[in-house]
């Protein structure tokens, strides 16, 4: 009597996740912004860049769009798959365009400003990152690749 056949057993990748939240604009909200995502992603060996990062785009869309005005929201949204973590805030939008302003010149007292390195510090801790829209809305995405892809 022969042997049965053994079957190989297929291999399921690790499946993509998504979630999405509204957050109002309030200042308090990034902290509640950046919880979302730390109870979504408390395996995930870079929490501590994601973290910073989303907090760096949860308040520049506060500081610099309309969703800091009275009755304003961002939007949140985590992407995980085997690569890795996206995160992504989405604003109301505002009159100027995301951009990543250098330090340049430690004589220009304008170059050395408390404020404008939000996107220098998201430049240095993703993986990747871009936005898209319009003066109506944006987005503003954040790509972390996993330490150990298996994919």
């Amino acid at each position: 009597m022969p042997l049965p056949a053994v079957l190989p057993v297929p291999v399921e990748p690790i499946p993509s996740m998504y979630w999405r939240r509204s957050f109002p604009g309030r200042a308090g909200q990034v902290r509640a912004a950046r919880a979302f995502a730390a109870c979504l992603l408390a395996d995930f060996p870079p929490l501590d860049d994601v973290l910073l990062v989303l907090d760096e785009l949860a308040v520049n869309a506060l500081r610099h769009t309309r969703s800091g005005l009275p009755g304003g929201r961002f939007i949140v949204e985590v992407r995980r798959d085997c690569t890795g973590v996206t995160v992504s805030v989405t604003d109301q939008g505002g009159p100027t365009d995301p951009r990543v302003r250098r330090v340049t010149d430690a004589s220009d007292p304008s170059s050395l400003a408390e404020s404008g390195r939000g996107l220098l510090t998201v430049e240095a801790l993703a993986t990747a990152w871009s936005w898209t829209g319009t003066r109506a809305s944006r987005t503003v995405h954040a790509a972390f690749a996993a330490p150990d892809a298996r994919c």
